[in-house]
């Protein structure tokens, strides 16, 4: 069910730590997610890239759709994402921050209508606001099929 208040995705183990993640939305391939070695073999992104690249992606897409509606010329734009990782009191490896550098290609004659824009979009990113806010997760382990092992 999509809509646009939610969704649902669905993944599917391959093996060793690939899963394949099927966004059920027409024309959207599925994507392959993998840990890198040595847990898994490293054919895919990880959670903690495509969290990275979630919070990139929101901010371009609003910096870019900010800017537009601002009548500025966007001719190009690249973000780059760079994510710390380090060990909290526990020892577990944790995501402790992300860096995001958007790199908009605007003619020097436009760059005055930028500064409205530049003070506003973050606020409408909704990745990075959930994230910078903390979300609320529930978990639930139903298993399924052959009895587990006492």
């Amino acid at each position: 069910m999509a809509d646009d208040h939610g969704f649902t995705l669905t993944m599917d183990l391959q093996d060793g730590y690939r899963f394949l993640v099927d966004f059920h939305e027409d024309g959207v391939p599925p994507l392959l997610l993998d840990e890198p070695a040595p847990l898994g073999a490293g054919t895919g992104p990880n959670a903690a890239r495509i969290l990275a690249a979630a919070v990139g992606n929101c901010l371009s897409a609003s910096a870019l759709y900010c800017l537009r509606r601002a009548r500025v010329d966007v001719h190009d734009l690249r973000t780059t994402v760079s994510a710390d990782l380090d060990r909290n009191e526990e020892g577990r490896l944790r995501v402790q921050d992300i860096k995001v550098r958007i790199e908009p290609v605007v003619d020097e004659d436009q760059r005055p209508r930028m500064r409205r824009c530049l003070e506003l979009f973050e606020d409408f990113c909704v990745v990075t606001q959930s994230v910078r806010d903390g979300i609320d997760v529930d978990v639930e382990v139903a298993p399924t099929g052959r009895e587990l092992a006492a």
